[in-house]
């Protein structure tokens, strides 16, 4: 079969099933890689006799191999002509397995054999289907990692599980250290622990179930805790607009008692102002009649008119005129009296604020368990009389024959 389409299978190499590659022709007739029949030879170099590995006719000694030109020159030309091969599904992709056994473009590996610590295309694959020589290997899905089958110890196929010691094992190593050990097929152990698998699977599956209600109750707690904050909050504007309107109302009705107030002060003073001119106006005027009685020569005349100016009154004599401004006082004093309630309705609301403070504390083992994370204690460093259990994430003090108190013993 050729190794790239397109071309006959005389021009590849029977040896890695890939296209000629530096071709060298036998004497038997038959072509070859020059590296691959120089290698086979190395690994048969055995009483100086070589055989051709397609038809096994013998050379004795072993022949120079000479490139085979005319090969040379036909694949050149029909690499040239062939048109490149689209990608197809035996592309190794990234991530996938490559075959080992591929020299010229690399196929995608589809099994491992753990005798051969190799992986194959489906190509470099069929020797194993077909030839008794591989009958005995052991074919396994595709691996990165072959060398995690094979012992490390006798390089033996590890097939058996060691349940005293926990650990995959060959079968050497149950006839040597792990002589009189509990030990099964690996299978069975696969089995038995498959059957934990489900077990654990099932307790997987209701703690996602026990979670998922415990966060749908959660939800439900937070949308609760959104509309009780949602309420509070409209009451808290609500009252505080009411308080503010209520201010607003008082501070306006005081606006127009203080106006009304100084409106009617003012018209008793305008009152009092107009009937102080007439009298200063008519004190005036006699003022005027006595320095023109006192002006006049003639005596009987003066005489017979000084009785009625000296009859007239005499002037009222007053203290200082005062306007009462108490009403201003009393409402000074009523806006210091609403000053100090409203100074102390503030203190109330505080007060009132730090008794509705959330306590963001955990208390309860739930809310504590939001914290938590999980632990592995290392089994070297523990102390000696400590007991770890439970894939090391349980810990407890074991007694020693001396000790009697379980505090008596240093933890470490």
């Amino acid at each position: 079969m050729a190794g790239r389409s397109g071309l006959p299978d005389s021009l590849s190499c029977t040896v890695c099933l890939e296209v000629l590659k530096n071709p060298t022709t036998l004497q038997c007739g038959h072509s070859y890689c020059m590296d691959c029949v120089g290698s086979y030879w190395d690994q048969e170099d055995r009483g100086g006799v070589y055989s051709c590995p397609q038809c096994r006719h013998t050379f004795s000694p072993r022949p120079e191999l000479q490139r085979n030109l005319v090969l040379v020159d036909l694949l050149a030309n029909m690499a040239e002509t062939e048109p490149a091969p689209p990608p197809g599904k035996d592309e190794v992709s990234p991530g996938e397995v490559e075959c080992d056994f591929c020299s010229v473009r690399k196929l995608k590996a589809v099994k491992s054999c753990l005798v051969c610590l190799a992986s194959y295309c489906a190509t470099h694959l069929q020797p194993h289907y077909e030839s008794a020589a591989f009958k005995r290997h052991k074919l396994v899905d595709v691996s990165v990692s072959i060398q995690d089958n094979i012992c490390s110890k006798h390089d033996k196929l590890l097939e058996v599980y060691c349940r005293s010691d926990n650990q995959c094992v060959c079968l050497l190593c149950v006839m040597d250290e792990h002589r009189g050990h509990d030990t099964v097929s690996a299978a069975s152990e696969r089995k038995l622990k498959q059957q934990q698998f489900g077990k654990k699977k099932q307790k997987y599956q209701h703690g996602v179930q026990e979670k998922q209600k415990q966060l749908q109750q959660l939800k439900q707690q937070m949308k609760s805790l959104q509309r009780s904050k949602d309420a509070a909050l409209d009451q808290n504007e609500k009252a505080h607009a009411e308080i503010v309107s209520m201010a607003e109302r008082r501070r306006s009705a005081v606006r127009e008692l203080i106006r009304d107030q100084e409106k009617a002060a003012t018209s008793r003073a305008e009152a009092l102002m107009d009937r102080i001119q007439e009298e200063i106006g008519d004190l005036r005027r006699r003022e005027e009649e006595l320095k023109q009685l006192s002006l006049t020569d003639d005596h009987i005349q003066f005489l017979q008119r000084c009785r009625s100016v000296l009859d007239l009154p005499d002037p009222e004599v007053s203290s200082d005129v005062v306007i009462q401004n108490s009403a201003f006082d009393f409402l000074t004093k009523i806006t210091s009296d609403l000053r100090e309630k409203t100074r102390t309705l503030t203190q109330a609301a505080e007060e009132m604020s730090e008794h509705i403070n959330i306590d963001l504390e955990p208390k309860t083992r739930q809310e504590f368990s939001i914290y938590s994370c999980s632990l592995n204690l290392d089994p070297n460093t523990a102390f000696e009389n400590l007991l770890l259990s439970e894939g090391n994430k349980k810990v407890e003090i074991m007694l020693s024959p001396d000790a009697t108190n379980p505090n008596d013993i240093n933890s470490g």
